[in-house]
């Protein structure tokens, strides 16, 4: 099963907004300067997730978007269902569309209904604070703070990018 770009784009906005402090209004210009996404692609799914109550839109020349509530609220499978038009792997899902001529006597169908609500299952042990950067780079920062064995070094990956968009202050306190 593959996401569509809309369902990747919503997580990517939620993990990007996810990243700033409480509150902040990020431009929609920022997002996709960051992402290297179509600015007209991304204000398309951050319709979706502001019907769906994940984000806040504040229009206007200084407006942008923040989150709706907080990241711990956010679950990840939910995300998923209003994020995705279709969530039919096969044909036979859509029963009004179905044109597959052995669904009386197939079986696949319910091991891949099977399959699709363990993979909604597992998204929805998570929520989008399972997913920050902030949590991810601190934890990061700890583990290459260790020396090797025997080592005087400091491994403190100074000088290491991120593969994240983080804020300029966020970036301060990463890396102070």
């Amino acid at each position: 099963m593959q996401l569509t770009l809309h369902a990747d784009y919503a997580f990517r906005i939620l993990i990007y907004l996810g990243s700033q402090p409480d509150g902040h209004v990020i431009s929609t210009q920022q997002i996709s300067d960051s992402y290297g996404i179509s600015k007209h692609h991304l204000v398309r799914v951050v319709q979706t997730l502001n019907e769906h109550g994940y984000v806040e839109v504040f229009p206007g020349r200084s407006g942008g978007i923040s989150l709706a509530r907080p990241a711990n609220q956010i679950r990840l499978g939910d995300v998923v269902r209003r994020a995705e038009t279709n969530l039919r792997v096969v044909e036979c899902f859509d029963e009004a569309s179905n044109t597959c001529p052995i669904v009386p006597v197939c079986q696949l169908k319910p091991i891949l209904g099977e399959a699709l609500n363990a993979f909604l299952d597992v998204l929805d042990k998570y929520t989008l604070a399972d997913c920050s950067i902030i949590a991810a780079v601190t934890a990061w920062q700890s583990s290459s703070r260790l020396r090797a064995p025997g080592s005087r070094r400091d491994c403190s990956g100074a000088g290491t990018s991120l593969p994240y968009p983080i804020s300029k202050s966020q970036d301060r306190d990463v890396h102070h």
